[in-house]
């Protein structure tokens, strides 16, 4: 079995509060390492954006989805993401 996540390993939310309870592999099957937001039917959602167009997405989506404005800044830094397994080696 493989490593099990506590955040997206895309957006870095956490896994626990998508309401997926993740995304979903080809075969349907969940996905252990990226949330329902980021990842559908084995494929990243949006296509295969740089990290800076993530950041952006990401942040609109986050005061969308009603956080503070700094907050959805400074959580959707590039530095902030740039940890995670998808941008690891970008």
């Amino acid at each position: 079995m493989g490593h099990t996540y506590k955040n997206c390993q895309s957006c870095g939310i956490p896994l626990h509060k998508d309401p997926q309870g993740g995304g979903t592999e080809r075969d349907g099957t969940k996905s252990l390492k990226y949330c329902s937001y980021c990842y559908e039917n084995g494929e990243f959602k949006g296509g295969n954006l740089t990290l800076k167009e993530f950041s952006e997405i990401s942040r609109k989506g986050m005061v969308e989805g009603g956080h503070n404005k700094s907050f959805a800044w400074l959580f959707s830094r590039p530095f902030m993401l740039g940890h995670l397994e998808r941008w690891k080696n970008k």
